[in-house]
């Protein structure tokens, strides 16, 4: 697989960044500095973000648009995260459960 075709490889940098989603490079540092989107870095200290950084801070964007503070979306992506590791659990749980058949009460 080709670094481009992982959505997770560290390729964008700032300025490529703010120029695809129209912000400006401040925002960016600030969306790092407050730990909302915590994009890789360089050898030489730049940041570098990936496509998954890239929708994250997507969102972030409009999130701030609606009036939300950094503070308040750093708490809901955590939230949501949490969420979804819940139900990746239940799903396992689930499936192991339907595999060995009903636990039996005792």
């Amino acid at each position: 697989m080709l670094p481009f075709d992982d959505e997770l490889a560290p390729l964008y940098t700032v300025g490529q960044v703010a120029g695809m989603l129209g912000v400006q490079p401040a925002f960016l540092r600030r969306v790092d500095v407050e730990e909302v989107v915590r994009p890789a870095r360089s050898q030489g200290g730049q940041r570098r973000y990936s496509r998954a950084d890239v929708a994250r801070v997507q969102k972030v964007t409009e999130m701030t648009g609606e009036g939300l503070t950094l503070a308040g979306i750093r708490r809901i992506l955590v939230l949501e995260a949490e969420v979804a590791d819940l139900q990746r659990q239940l799903k396992a749980a689930e499936a192991k459960a339907s595999e060995g058949g009903r636990p039996r009460a005792r």
